[in-house]
């Protein structure tokens, strides 16, 4: 049997400050399990210490590994990709984008030399939606492959609700780009309606969103919950209380926490934007409603709620539809890229 290969995995690993598990974390185990040696960089909160780390390590384990794999972001975080895609090409070593940024379109229209330069010289950009993969391919980018977002399927225990009530989950860092205002505006709507709504967000805070969301439900008297951060078996079992889970961000690729929302069998309701009509068949295995319009939640929210039928049927859905993204079955595309 063929030695396994050594990897480089650049991405933010921050959970131990305070931020979400990222796919630095989960993914880098699931390749670990498969008997690759991996090393992952960086856990520095401080930006500049974390890309420093990144680049020194990439520099220092050039003849050691045979991929650097880097989890490329939208927004300022983008910039670390280029600085070490700049050095892999430099010093030469393969490496391959991760396409995580449900943003990355504007990106690539916006940088455009740069973008050019750092995934046109990768030896593969990995996308973790067909909506990447899409709008890579739009720009004329050829060296792709779709590998989707995976989870491990035993870790998610499905509850099939029988009837449901607006008592709504929200899971996400608090971000402008994520819309957690407009989590408060829909149970401000339930609430004017005489529906007896509950809501629980849970995430850390990313941009003093949270604080903002903490003081308008005080004002407004709202029944929501902030939890803060969760590691994933305590989310978990809080989901199990719970009975709709809302997405309501303006930006997204394909969100692990939507993808074991609908694992648990909690019906999701989110925004139409980026890669969600790409995870989510509307009305199928989830519902899709227009961005930016609590009053199109409400009525999805409302219907769910009269409609338990539609509920079993949308959650059986959505639970089979993960069985196929779990790890092993989607370990093959991984062991090809990295061993070919």
């Amino acid at each position: 049997m063929n030695k396994k290969k050594n990897l480089l995995y650049i991405g933010n690993k921050l959970s131990k400050k305070g931020s979400t598990v990222t796919s630095i974390e989960t993914l880098g185990n699931f390749l670990k399990q498969e008997g690759y040696s991996v090393i992952t960089v960086s856990s520095f909160k401080n930006k500049l210490f974390r890309i420093l780390d990144m680049l020194w390590s990439t520099f220092l384990n050039r003849n050691k590994v045979s991929l650097v794999l880097i989890d490329t972001y939208s927004t300022q975080n983008f910039y670390y990709a280029v600085a070490v895609a700049t050095l892999c090409r430099i010093i030469k070593i393969p490496y391959a984008p991760i396409l995580r940024g449900g943003n990355l379109p504007n990106r690539l229209d916006k940088s455009k030399k740069t973008s050019q330069k750092i995934f046109n010289g990768a030896k593969m950009n990995i996308a973790p939606s067909n909506y990447i993969l899409q709008e890579f391919n739009k720009r004329g980018f050829e060296n792709l492959i779709y590998i989707p977002n995976t989870i491990e399927i035993e870790d998610y225990p499905f509850q099939l609700r029988q009837s449901i009530t607006p008592k709504l989950l929200w899971v996400r860092s608090f971000s402008e780009i994520y819309n957690p205002e407009m989590a408060l505006e829909i149970v401000e709507l339930l609430k004017k309606k005489g529906l007896n709504v509950t809501l629980s967000m849970v995430g850390p805070d990313k941009d003093g969103s949270l604080e903002t969301c903490k003081r308008k439900a005080a004002e407004l008297n709202l029944p929501i919950t902030f939890t803060g951060m969760l590691n994933k078996k305590e989310w978990i079992a809080l989901a199990k209380d719970f009975d709709i889970f809302i997405n309501t961000t303006n930006f997204d690729n394909m969100p692990v926490s939507v993808m074991e929302a609908m694992a648990l069998g909690l019906p999701v309701i989110s925004t139409n934007v980026g890669g969600m009509p790409f995870l989510i068949e509307n009305s199928i295995d989830g519902i899709l409603v227009s961005p930016n319009s609590p009053e199109s939640f409400v009525q999805a929210i409302e219907e769910l709620c009269t409609v338990p039928l539609k509920v079993q049927n949308i959650t059986k859905n959505a639970r089979a539809k993960m069985e196929n993204l779990d790890w092993e079955m989607v370990k093959h595309k991984w062991i090809k890229l990295i061993d070919d």
